[in-house]
């Protein structure tokens, strides 16, 4: 009995599509540029607390503050492409993405990523 590699047809997951070459080049893209973004933010807030450190707990709460975002971060974006759905359908749902920044993606791909972005919506409340 052989087993298929992922080199084949075949992908070794069956419930996850295949992403074309051109599909992850815009994943990559759409995904650096709200990471980017979000950092963006992280960095400006850091400075505007920086500049009203007046305590030692001012140095701490910034502290807090960076460590707190920090974890958020390296759980919201994690780019394999096992979890992208999950990533860009969160993405959207928190207006870090926009539908428009995924063009080119199939829709075997934008369907589970609208539904993800749905489910955030529906549920937040």
């Amino acid at each position: 009995m052989t087993i298929p590699s992922a080199t084949q047809q075949s992908y070794p997951y069956q419930n996850e599509p295949m992403w074309s070459r051109s599909e992850k080049l815009i994943a990559r893209t759409a995904f650096d540029a709200a990471l980017g973004r979000e950092l963006h933010e992280v960095i400006q807030e850091a400075k505007k607390m920086a500049s009203q450190i007046q305590h030692s707990s001012d140095l701490w709460d910034l502290e807090h503050y960076l460590t707190q975002r920090r974890k958020e971060i390296d759980r919201k974006y994690d780019y394999r492409y096992s979890q992208l759905t999950h990533v860009f359908g969160r993405l959207l749902y928190e207006k870090r993405l926009r539908e428009e920044d995924l063009h080119g993606l199939g829709e075997d791909k934008l369907k589970p990523i609208r539904s993800v972005a749905h489910y955030f919506e529906k549920y937040a409340a």
